[in-house]
């Protein structure tokens, strides 16, 4: 893979984009796994999966690109753990479904182990030489959270403190912990184009006079802001006059803006979408070189505020970046078409992403 195909100027007045095969070559896709997903944090669910000692919940990291089986549990010492869900023996899963457990029991042949991970009995190895060994404990992960939401990393390029601390500079203070998840609220859309198009999509709002014709009536497209952070990008939606904006208490950095909702991304596919009414969570899980799967998960703590302004008629919203998205996938396989140019005025979100994919993906 050339390292010049992964070459974005630093200037965005002069940079140019991703090239279009990075959407569309099976190979690139491939590498992202171990270059790119492997190496990052990614969303693994909210606190209350294992509010309570001995609560466990299995679940497979970004299936589609890491397909990894892994596990969070919450240990008789109330401490909370992510590991690898593969018993050291032969490879079988070793917790099937949620649940309440004292131990950790392969059903295949019954290896046990402790809460954390650690290797508690086998049977019939009593003549097993230098037996039981570190390596038959279940691999540890790393694990984060950021007030009520959790995110893991198999083997993370930064540290979770430098991702999240932007969003705990500007958000610490919001009542995260009256945070109810809305289940039957919660979407997944699926996406005919390459995940990295779809982030593309978010990072900008550039589109949203020409694309979302509903969300344009409430946000004031002319004081729209975004900041750049190392690993993520804050897009601020300001409100215009009437339309619902977070109190913001004195002292705020943003106390004298009528901020809509906060737009955070976290490379490289998470998105914290928070409004006066609650939180929504947007995971996009590449399934495919040209196939994603956008979650929506709403977390609420003011029922009433939901159904007005930036953060109401989000199905609406998404079904129209779909439809964008998906023709720009048709469009990137073009023989005519190579790489396009940055809007420095609406584009640094964008132009950030692709620095940050380039970076991962020369090694």
């Amino acid at each position: 893979m050339g390292d010049a195909l992964f070459e974005i100027d630093p200037d965005i007045r002069v940079a140019r984009t991703l090239p279009a095969r990075v959407y569309s070559d099976p190979e690139i896709f491939r590498l992202q796994r171990e270059r790119l997903f492997a190496r990052t944090w990614h969303y693994a669910g909210h606190d209350d999966l294992v509010k309570v000692a001995g609560q466990v919940h299995p679940f497979t990291l970004l299936p589609g690109a890491l397909d990894e089986p892994l596990l969070l549990t919450r240990d008789q010492k109330d401490q909370l753990h992510c590991m690898s869900n593969v018993c050291t023996h032969r490879g079988t899963l070793v917790v099937e479904g949620p649940g309440h457990e004292q131990q950790l029991r392969c059903r295949y042949h019954g290896r046990r182990f402790a809460l954390d991970g650690r290797f508690h009995s086998m049977p019939e190895f009593e003549r097993t030489v230098n037996f039981p060994s570190p390596s038959d404990d279940l691999p540890a992960v790393s694990l984060g959270g950021w007030t009520r939401f959790l995110m893991v990393s198999l083997a993370p390029a930064m540290p979770f403190d430098e991702l999240v601390s932007p969003m705990r500079a500007r958000l610490d203070g919001l009542p995260f912990s009256q945070l109810a998840f809305d289940a039957a609220g919660a979407r997944d859309y699926f996406v005919n184009a390459n995940w990295a198009l779809y982030i593309d999509n978010y990072l900008e709002g550039f589109h949203i006079p020409y694309v979302h014709s509903s969300l344009a009536t409430t946000l004031d497209y002319g004081e729209y802001a975004v900041e750049l952070q190392r690993f993520s990008v804050m897009q601020l939606g300001i409100a215009k006059p009437g339309e619902p904006a977070f109190a913001l208490p004195r002292g705020h950095p943003d106390h004298e803006r009528a901020v809509a909702a906060y737009y955070f991304w976290l490379f490289p596919t998470t998105m914290f979408n928070v409004y006066p009414w609650g939180v929504s969570v947007n995971l996009v899980t590449p399934l495919a070189v040209d196939r994603t799967r956008v979650s929506f998960l709403p977390f609420v703590w003011d029922a009433s505020k939901r159904d007005a302004g930036a953060g109401a008629g989000l199905d609406r919203v998404e079904r129209e970046d779909e439809v964008i998205v998906e023709s720009v996938q048709l469009g990137v396989r073009s023989r005519l078409y190579e790489r396009g140019r940055y809007s420095p005025a609406r584009e640094g979100g964008v132009h950030h992403f692709h620095r940050l994919l380039a970076e991962f993906m020369r090694g």
